[in-house]
């Protein structure tokens, strides 16, 4: 009875080994309102792109999506009213210059004017109140209350058709001067790997500056912590901001900044 167990468990494995494209290449990506996609969708970036999709984190009729479904990656790619996120032309630009063989598939859980605590799994319930208004107790309701786990379940869903490569986070605003920063991102990086069983050395986590001060960035001393998350995680890699252009708010990326440093996300990538 216990080796008929054990030859059914390995059949098992083995069909699920051949379910897992290796040639899947998944990435997770979480943070606020940049991340989450605060510029305008502009005509050029609603051209599909082979080989890139994102795994569709909620229902939108809007779109004709559905949760749990690999689409091509057509922007929004976050929630149902977003704009254009970084995670876009990451995207695109890692099918650029990745053999024809790979796909790209991304998945983007972001919460606009969120501190990054809400993503810790042990105290999220203390930043659900970051702002009472309803357009952002909306947000969080969208993700079932807890935006880790909610992340957490759709990075599992993805596992069972590719495997996870990286980490993209863009976050920083609503913790600017905040020096525990780095400390805080490393617990949640860390959470993320075990939860979904990862490798630190397999999977890097890449932070992009916030509004870099060249520009006018109402947040730019953040990039002074920001810079520090190498030194608290080895495989921290920071993208920066320098040169991307911005909204009159000088807080958001416009449409070409978010283009130019979803690229560099991308770039800083295939370098490592």
């Amino acid at each position: 009875m216990r080796n008929s167990l054990f030859l059914v468990l390995s059949i098992w494995a083995v069909l699920m080994g051949q379910a897992q494209d290796s040639n899947f290449h998944v990435y997770l990506c979480f943070g606020q309102s940049n991340m989450e996609g605060s510029a305008v969708i502009e005509k050029e970036d609603k051209q599909p792109t082979d080989r890139f999709l994102v795994l569709q984190n909620m229902d939108c009729k809007n779109y004709s999506r559905s949760k749990n479904t690999w689409y091509p990656a057509i922007p929004p790619l976050s929630n149902c009213q977003s704009g254009l996120s970084p995670a876009d032309y990451f995207g695109k630009t890692l099918v650029a210059n990745l053999p024809d063989s790979v796909r790209i598939g991304v998945i983007n859980v972001a919460v606009g004017g969120c501190d990054i605590r809400l993503f810790d799994k042990n105290q999220y319930q203390n930043f659900t109140e970051t702002y009472p208004e309803e357009w952002f107790q909306k947000k969080i309701k969208d993700y079932d209350g807890n935006p880790y786990q909610y992340l957490v379940n759709l990075g599992k869903r993805a596992q069972k058709d590719g495997v996870i490569k990286g980490i993209l986070l863009h976050q920083g605003e609503s913790n600017t001067g905040d020096e525990e920063w780095p400390k805080y991102v490393a617990k949640i990086y860390k959470d993320l790997l075990t939860d979904l069983g990862l490798q630190a050395s397999e999977v890097p986590l890449l932070a992009g500056e916030v509004v870099h001060a060249e520009q006018g960035g109402t947040c730019a001393a953040m990039n002074i912590i920001i810079n520090k998350l190498p030194n608290v995680i080895p495989t921290a890699h920071v993208v920066t901001s320098k040169g991307c252009e911005v909204q009159k708010d000088l807080v958001h990326f416009n449409s070409a900044g978010v283009r130019e440093i979803g690229k560099r996300y991308a770039t800083k990538m295939l370098q490592i």
